[in-house]
């Protein structure tokens, strides 16, 4: 591929991740992002030739991201609850700095994740949590107590986005609920 023709897919790429962080899910539009990239309607089938394709696309980046800052986030903290408790301050902060983009990553109506490769770019983050879920507590089901620890972290990702959960529950501190939804979860910290 000729690097113009590269940097037109990352172009659209971008363009359609600021406007999702702009105006949510449901202005990524093909002719949207084709207008806002200063395109033809036509040109973004050159390299997404369905609109899943671009979503994706798009997807991807936003699970490359929460990736890399859930590692960083990780990185030098001592001790698997410890490390857990740091990827799921990082998954919340995501979800609420990049509403839209969160949003869409985890709408599998509209990307049907496994059609293009997107669960090999989601997936390991989920594995990493299962993986010190199991070391935290090797007594239980390690991907079942994963998944739903994260199906709570997503409810209260989604939940402090609204600012839902800090009126109910009288705080805006994400330490003391990632401390809360984890002790749920895994039982108190052990000393």
């Amino acid at each position: 591929m000729r690097e113009s023709e590269t940097g037109l897919r990352e172009r659209l790429v971008d363009v359609g991740a600021e406007l999702l962080a702009a105006e949510g899910v449901e202005a990524l539009t093909l002719r949207e992002i084709a207008r806002r990239a200063g395109v033809s309607h036509g040109a973004p089938r050159r390299h997404f030739p369905t609109h899943l394709e671009l979503l994706s696309a798009i997807a991807r980046r936003g699970f490359v991201e929460l990736a890399d800052r859930a590692t960083r986030a990780v990185d030098g903290v001592e001790g698997p609850r410890s490390q857990l408790a740091a990827l799921a301050r990082e998954y919340l902060r995501f979800a609420v700095d990049r509403r839209g983009m969160y949003e869409l990553m985890f709408r599998h109506d509209l990307l049907k994740s496994g059609h293009l490769g997107l669960r090999d770019t989601s997936l390991p983050l989920f594995g990493r949590l299962v993986e010190l879920v199991g070391r935290v507590r090797p007594d239980l089901d390690a991907r079942l107590a994963g998944g739903a620890l994260w199906a709570n972290l997503h409810g209260v990702g989604q939940l402090w986005g609204w600012g839902s959960l800090q009126l109910a529950v009288g705080t805006g501190d994400f330490d003391r609920m990632v401390e809360a939804v984890l002790a749920v979860h895994l039982g108190p910290e052990v000393a």
